[in-house]
């Protein structure tokens, strides 16, 4: 049996990995998206440890809904950044600060 701080811990360092991903590369907005995926699934991970450590199933439900929400982001996220690929030939933050129509 694992104990729940070692799944803490490497939650943490997955979500710590995230913000620094965050932080450091603002210029490429598939890796935001990777980050912010990351974000999600070390969260997901603090659900089911504690879920599993309390006996309770409701943290692994409301993960279930997490994943959800985190797949269809995932589809119009790389949806929206296909078609601004195709419209602008690039996929740079700083390319896209202009809202031109």
């Amino acid at each position: 049996m694992i104990p729940l701080s070692h799944v803490l811990l490497l939650s943490g360092i997955l979500f710590s990995l995230a913000v620094a991903g965050i932080f450091i590369n603002r210029k490429n907005v598939l890796l935001l998206l990777m980050c912010i995926e990351l974000m999600l699934l070390s969260v997901n991970f603090n659900f089911i440890a504690f879920s599993q450590y309390l006996g309770d199933l409701s943290g692994q439900v409301f993960v279930f809904f997490i994943l959800t929400v985190a797949a269809a982001e995932s589809a119009i996220g790389l949806a929206i950044l296909v078609v601004l690929f195709r419209e602008r030939k690039s996929i740079n933050v700083e390319d896209l600060d202009a809202m031109r129509g």
